[in-house]
């Protein structure tokens, strides 16, 4: 399995790590209602009432949609000369959260918000050997993502990757957590410790987007996907990476505080965790 440079836009592409998408389905499997035959039952030629729909695919329904109603203003998208990708409004002072693939050898940002306002953007700093970059805007009607606990997540957990694939501004794509604490090569010289595996597709211009539970928070940066070699390196379905929320936050705290990362982000999500 190898993870090649995937372009961040049509026809474009990147130095290091942004990687196709990969498709992850989630099947919802109706209950099968068995009725006896006996007093008071429908009788065999009786045409059948249609059954509803399960409550419990209602209720996971609901949190769909309520998630992305919630995570959806704080996805923004990021241009440069190199292409396009995703970011994560970090906080209300205008800083935006992305991979560092997406801003590196560029020095000129167009951040555009979910109500299609455009804003210049400076780089306040980057983490290569993270792929976790921080650039600023100055504007209004910010609204920053919640973080969750990355460390508390557990194999099988349903999982929304909110960013803008191939500039489509605002996609959605869901999936679950396939594994936990993976080591991911990103190129000859990074290798990316300890991050998600999800089976939510992650296409060119999500990375930099937004990995979140049905509670509508952050727990990753969608990163990476991995490539088939037998299949000439196309995305291998279900396999894509994101960088864990908690390591994620603690490299964003650094940047903006001193442009650096000065003590290395520990580990977020634990083999016990898995």
């Amino acid at each position: 399995m190898s993870y090649a440079p995937v372009p961040n836009r049509t026809g474009s592409s990147i130095v290091a790590g942004a990687r196709a998408g990969l498709v992850g389905t989630l099947a919802l499997v109706g209950s099968l209602l068995i009725v006896a035959c006996g007093p008071g039952a429908t009788a065999p030629n009786a045409t059948p009432s249609p059954s509803p729909t399960p409550a419990s695919a209602d209720a996971l329904q609901s949190d769909f949609v309520n998630v992305v109603s919630r995570v959806s203003p704080s996805v923004v998208v990021i241009e440069t000369a190199n292409g396009l990708g995703s970011g994560v409004v970090f906080n209300t002072n205008g800083d935006i959260l992305t991979n560092d693939q997406i801003v590196t050898g560029s020095s000129k940002f167009t951040v555009t918000l979910s109500n299609g306002q455009k804003l210049p953007g400076t780089l306040i700093g980057e983490y290569p050997a993270g792929d976790l970059a921080v650039i600023h805007v100055t504007g209004t009607n910010l609204e920053p993502a919640t973080f969750g606990d990355s460390s508390k997540l557990v194999v099988g957990d349903i999982v929304l990757a909110v960013g803008n694939p191939l500039g489509y501004q605002g996609s959605v794509t869901q999936g679950i957590v396939s594994q936990l604490d993976r080591s991911v090569p990103e190129s000859k010289t990074v290798t990316l410790p300890n991050v998600i595996q999800t089976s939510a597709e992650i296409n060119p211009g999500n990375s930099g987007g937004a990995l979140v539970d049905l509670a509508g928070n952050v727990v990753g940066i969608p990163t990476l996907t991995a490539l088939d070699p037998q299949l000439g390196d196309t995305a291998a379905p279900g396999i894509g990476f994101a960088i864990p929320s908690n390591v994620a936050v603690d490299v964003a705290g650094q940047l903006i505080t001193t442009g650096r990362v000065t003590t290395s982000p520990a580990p977020s999500a634990s083999p016990a965790a898995s």
